[in-house]
């Protein structure tokens, strides 16, 4: 089933239907509607995963260890994701998108963050990132997360440049990135504030995810990251700060006063020991992300049930559905899903699994089977491109 101007989903086994009409929930469907019956299923929102990096889509298909094997994170970051990130091209980037994209809608994600960096290809890759969003029917905020830790300041420039480049349309919209406070100079960090500003969107930025970004901000003068990013204006109203692991809760109550959002990526911050982020609960404002890992985000919700349990953490349970108020600030949608004026974004499971999948209105997954693109032949690919992406960081 192709976009359609208005789509009536249901009555699922429940007696519920939603109606979705030039990419809004509505109250009622217009007569010309079209049904997309589900009587043996279950109606649900689409899940959002508020950070992510598309270009680390390839990492399941075999990625080698970092060697020697890495003691500290800023040693996993160095031997490993800032390899693979230089390595990227134009194929491997793409297959990269295509394979996660497809992956997180057959899982019943409808909505992505992203954060890109790939420094020997700046140019371009948001245009490559939006095409591959555009073409399978995810809704993304995109943005390349300036960096100067591979060619200074300049670098970071030509980052914070390629942030310009996201085209607006129904599915996409642009924010401004920053790798994170440690790779980055004050001007750089005053630069983006001022493009957010310019072109009404906020900042997307790694903060306090390890130990050495706040000692990084303190040898600089700083508190804290935290700090460092408010002193120099680049945490606008609805600002997007991932991990916070390393902060207290005066800090995090902060980033609310300032109408920011924090992103919990409990896989990722097991994975890499940088422990949990046990003071976002002194937040209103926290949403889920993966950072990287597979957007199956029931996955990555018994995670946290998991790991909130182990750490005494009584105030994680809203985190996934938050995710839905932070995409409805950058599409001037409801905040509640399902509700009228919400995004058009609609899953339908049957027995457990995902069955379909609405973005926009338009059915992206049909009984199970991705409908914008040919799952083999997109697994098939990314599984080349792989192969041409381990060699290349072979020789980095």
């Amino acid at each position: 089933m192709a976009l359609t101007s208005s789509l009536l989903i249901g009555p699922d086994r429940l007696g519920r239907s939603v109606a979705v009409a030039n990419g809004l929930v509505v109250a009622a469907a217009p007569p010309d509607a079209v049904r997309l019956p589900c009587a043996q299923g279950e109606i649900e929102s689409g899940a959002v995963c508020a950070h992510t990096h598309l270009y680390s889509g390839l990492a399941r298909y075999g990625m080698p260890p970092a060697r020697p094997a890495p003691e500290t994170f800023l040693q996993i970051l160095e031997r490993l994701w800032w390899r693979l990130d230089r390595a990227l091209d134009v194929r491997t980037l793409r297959a990269a998108a295509m394979d996660y994209v497809a992956r997180a809608l057959l899982a019943g994600t409808t909505a992505l963050v992203d954060h890109h960096e790939s420094p020997n290809m700046i140019e371009g890759s948001l245009e490559i990132l939006a095409g591959v969003c555009e073409q399978l029917g995810v809704r993304a905020l995109l943005c390349y997360g300036a960096s100067e830790r591979n060619f200074g300041v300049a670098e970071g420039r030509r980052g914070l440049d390629e942030c310009r480049r996201v085209p607006s349309s129904p599915l996409l919209r642009g924010l401004v990135g920053l790798h994170a406070s440690f790779t980055v100079s004050d001007d750089t960090i005053r630069a983006a504030g001022r493009l957010a500003e310019e072109l009404g969107t906020v900042v997307h930025v790694h903060v306090a995810e390890d130990a050495a970004d706040v000692a990084d901000a303190v040898a600089r003068g700083y508190p804290g990251p935290l700090e460092r990013l408010e002193r120099l204006g680049a945490l606008p109203r609805g600002s997007i700060l991932a991990h916070g692991v390393h902060l207290d809760g005066q800090q995090v109550r902060r980033c609310d006063e300032l109408g920011c959002w924090w992103v919990h990526n409990p896989r990722s911050n097991e994975g890499n020991r940088v422990g949990y982020a046990l003071n976002l609960g002194c937040s209103h404002r926290v949403a889920l992300g993966c950072d990287g890992w597979d957007a199956d985000m029931a996955a990555e919700e018994e995670a946290l049930t998991r790991l909130a349990r182990i750490h005494g953490d009584a105030n994680a349970g809203s985190r996934l559905c938050n995710g839905h108020a932070l995409i409805a600030e950058r599409f001037a949608g409801h905040p509640e899903p399902l509700q009228p004026g919400a995004v058009g974004d609609v899953v339908v499971r049957q027995g457990g699994s995902v069955s379909h999948v609405v973005v926009g209105g338009r059915v992206v997954v049909a009984d199970g089977v991705l409908c914008t693109g040919d799952f083999d032949s997109i697994a098939a690919e990314a599984r080349q491109q792989a192969g041409r992406l381990w060699q290349r960081m072979a020789e980095i």
